[in-house]
């Protein structure tokens, strides 16, 4: 039943189960914290050490007092009917018969076909853009330790903004771009080095470096390249 519900659904019947909670807390029933933490260590000394009998007592006793402390709660008894009320629509909605003996059925449940990105997410290892021409798909990819290439000589950018995203613990990034292709750079390195075309920072100590070409905000193709790294060197070329 409860895989049919929409997530809007369950979020609403949650928040009004949480609201009438604190409604009744703050209002109604102080006390009611007093007994579920009165409870709790009665479990809590009874489940410590379980063989004495006593301890046996105690421990049911908690037990008991918290389950009847729940029940009273007005949020529970709100939970419960609306679960019930869930319950009984389901129920008579499949006891309806249905107009079409055939009806049409659509399954909207389709898997997410499978892509080949340009670069994959590898924990060790150097990986690169293919050397011959390709088609242009965005990147996002995390990786551990390795070297990455990404050459954009090789491909047609789209006519709006491509976005490359590389986020990895320790390796050097290379980005090739062709002289035509706008830039924007958001780089972020706790330990490591950057050259960005002409403009090199021998230094990048757990810092943010943000670089853009004086046309890209109009002209276009443009290409935002976003990268993370803990230790390591961006280098940005014209080719």
């Amino acid at each position: 039943m409860l895989k049919k519900l929409s997530t809007d659904t369950i979020n609403t019947i949650l928040i009004i189960g949480v609201i009438l909670l604190v409604v009744e807390i703050v209002f109604f029933n102080g006390g009611l914290v007093f007994s579920v933490l009165f409870s709790g260590v009665l479990i809590y000394i009874g489940w410590k050490n379980y063989r004495p009998l006593w301890r046996k007592i105690l421990f049911w006793i908690g037990l008991i007092s918290l389950i009847f402390t729940i029940l009273s709660m007005i949020a529970v008894r709100f939970l419960v009917i609306a679960l019930i009320l869930m319950f009984l629509r389901d129920y008579f909605k499949t006891r309806e018969k249905p107009e079409h003996i055939q009806p049409e059925i659509i399954d909207y449940h389709q898997e997410i076909p499978d892509q080949e990105p340009l670069l994959k997410q590898k924990f060790f290892g150097d990986d690169a853009t293919p050397k011959t021409s390709y088609e242009w798909m965005d990147i996002n990819i995390q990786g551990g330790f390795g070297d990455r290439i990404v050459d954009l000589s090789q491909t047609v950018l789209p006519h709006d903004e491509a976005v490359i995203s590389i986020r990895q613990w320790m390796g050097n990034l290379t980005v090739y771009v062709p002289y035509e292709v706008e830039v924007s750079i958001h780089h972020s390195a706790l330990i490591g080095r950057a050259s960005i075309f002409q403009y090199k920072k021998s230094k990048v100590l757990n810092q943010v470096l943000s670089y853009q070409t004086e046309g890209y905000r109009k002209e276009k193709p443009r290409v935002k390249i976003i990268t993370s790294m803990v230790s390591g060197e961006l280098e940005v070329k014209r080719v």
